[in-house]
């Protein structure tokens, strides 16, 4: 059962590589590239006026139905995504426990909820589908660095984590890290899209001319947030504070892990009550959100590898 989930998240890592190149071709060639722009382009004469090139029915793009490297695209994500999933359950079916005990399961665990929460997202606003390019990216990096640099062979959970708090606590913070990943990427490209409409042209934000509108991105990652928010904040400061409570005797002990959880919490409120509050900026409320995602990095990666504490189960 260990090595077909390594088996599967080798498939799940390829798959999203499969789906990126198609999503590129997408940008290139499909209803959004500007290969596809050639059926309606505007052929100018010499010397005369301009000459429209007629395109019978069948070359029309439809615009209500997506090219074909968009449905491969989606396909091969939810192939992807599945293959993901299938990788943790066999992780957790080897190691007859929960699949989120260390740094590895849990960067995979969380990275599955993103990939559902971005199949959601697909299924539910079609004219953003080709956003997946950026979702794929963002999963193939951090299944990459799962796998390269945090993978240890599954076993036992250490004892401090054999508790019934670890399916309450640690599912919590996984589903709310998993959903504000997905938010990350649209107010990324938002600060993108934004910056390109106010004539920035250079790298990064000549990106902007094939993202949707700013205000598109801007509402998907709100919402997005709004939702995860919630859940971060009973899984972080109510179901974890209770476990410490019932593990070490005492609600909150400045840990480094319970420190970070806290900053991000601060930042995505500042954040929210940010994009609430009329007279702030819409892309000064997303740079709130993106440092929080910054944060919740640093609670990932810098607490559990520079850091020492209780939280210290790493597995590396």
């Amino acid at each position: 059962m260990a090595a077909l989930s390594d088996t599967l998240l080798v498939v799940a890592m390829l798959s999203y590589l499969v789906a990126m190149i198609c999503y590129a071709a997408v940008y290139a060639f499909g209803d959004r590239g500007a290969v596809a722009k050639v059926a309606t382009r505007e052929l100018v004469g010499a010397g005369g006026p301009p000459v429209v090139e007629v395109v019978s029915e069948e070359r029309k793009p439809s615009p209500g139905r997506p090219s074909w490297a968009s449905r491969l695209a989606g396909a091969v994500l939810v192939l992807a995504a599945t293959a993901q999933i299938g990788s943790l359950i066999f992780r957790g079916v080897a190691g007859h426990r929960l699949p989120w005990g260390n740094m590895y399961e849990y960067v995979l665990a969380a990275t599955s909820v993103a990939a559902v929460a971005w199949i959601i997202v697909m299924f539910q606003r079609p004219a953003l589908r080709h956003l997946g390019l950026y979702v794929a990216l963002t999963q193939v990096v951090l299944l990459g660095v799962a796998g390269l640099l945090l993978y240890v062979p599954v076993g036992p959970l250490v004892p401090a984590l054999d508790s019934y708090w670890l399916a309450i606590h640690v599912t919590a913070v996984a589903i709310s890290s998993g959903v504000f990943l997905i938010g990350f990427v649209p107010a990324g490209l938002f600060l993108i899209r934004s910056g390109y409409d106010k004539g920035r042209h250079s790298f990064p934000f000549s990106l902007g001319e094939r993202l949707p509108a700013a205000g598109v991105l801007e509402r998907l990652s709100f919402r997005l947030h709004a939702f995860a928010f919630p859940i971060w904040t009973f899984g972080a400061l109510i179901a974890g504070p209770i476990w410490a409570e019932s593990a070490w005797g005492r609600y909150w002990g400045w840990d480094p892990k319970e420190v970070w959880a806290f900053i991000s919490w601060v930042v995505y409120a500042g954040y929210l009550h940010a994009r609430a509050t009329p007279s702030v900026k819409q892309t000064t409320a997303t740079w709130i959100a993106v440092l929080g995602f910054l944060t919740m990095l640093m609670n990932l990666f810098g607490v559990n590898i520079f850091f020492t504490g209780l939280h210290s189960y790493g597995g590396l």
